[in-house]
């Protein structure tokens, strides 16, 4: 069975090393990168699109919340599981909001780590048993509340901008250079916008992106 590709985040190697330890020792998790700042982070899953982030909030560089959003923009498949010592509300809200999947705290146990990692993958939002019943409410409220309505409304802001350029007949070389972004990341939210909208050509994309005013005719 294929093992899920794993990123480790954490500016301390000794953690790091915990961390690929536990999550190597089963679950069909493979580590395929590590590292010690929110830059480091983005750059790895960029380049290995894994299908979990396990990341903490304190880091050099770049916070782990601004890797949150940019991880979830450049990889939106990406899942981002936080493992992290802030117990408190603003931290967990604070994630979420960013993007992230699941929230556990560093004292949890290996068997709750995986479970938390297993439940992501699944397509889960999963919390700590530590983290409070009204801090899961309050977050499932103001999740309700902005869950998109349509296909279009589920675009995050770089893919209506990769789709306005496809639709203006712009090549992956030419979408890439313009964002300073891989040609293979242009792929991917070529990919992504497909799947979303569920059109399956380019030229469906075209037609889409005139009827939402994107490009003239």
């Amino acid at each position: 069975m294929k093992k899920s590709r794993v990123v480790i985040v954490d500016d301390h190697a000794i953690i790091r090393d915990g961390l690929r330890a536990i999550l190597t020792g089963g679950l069909g998790l493979e580590v395929v990168a590590e590292a010690a700042d929110g830059r480091d982070a983005v750059r790895s899953v960029m380049e290995h699109a894994p299908e979990l982030v396990l990341l903490d909030l304190n880091m050099p560089r770049m916070s782990g919340l601004d890797a949150i959003k940019e991880i979830k923009r450049c990889c939106p498949n990406t899942k981002v599981l936080v493992l992290t010592a802030h117990q408190d509300e603003e931290h967990v809200f604070a994630s979420l909001q960013a993007g992230a999947d699941g929230y556990v705290l560093k004292d949890a146990s290996a068997a709750e780590l995986l479970l938390a990692a297993k439940g992501v993958l699944a397509g889960k939002t999963c919390l700590g048993p530590e983290i409070s019943k009204q801090v899961v409410e309050g977050y499932l409220e103001a999740r309700s509340a902005r869950t998109p309505t349509t296909a279009w409304d589920s675009l995050t802001d770089r893919e209506k901008q990769i789709l306005k350029m496809i639709a203006e007949g712009h090549k992956n070389k030419e979408i890439a250079d313009y964002h300073s972004i891989s040609e293979k990341t242009v792929e991917r939210h070529r990919a992504n916008l497909m799947a979303k909208l569920d059109l399956h050509s380019a030229s469906a994309l075209t037609v889409f992106a005139i009827e939402r005013g994107l490009v003239s005719r």
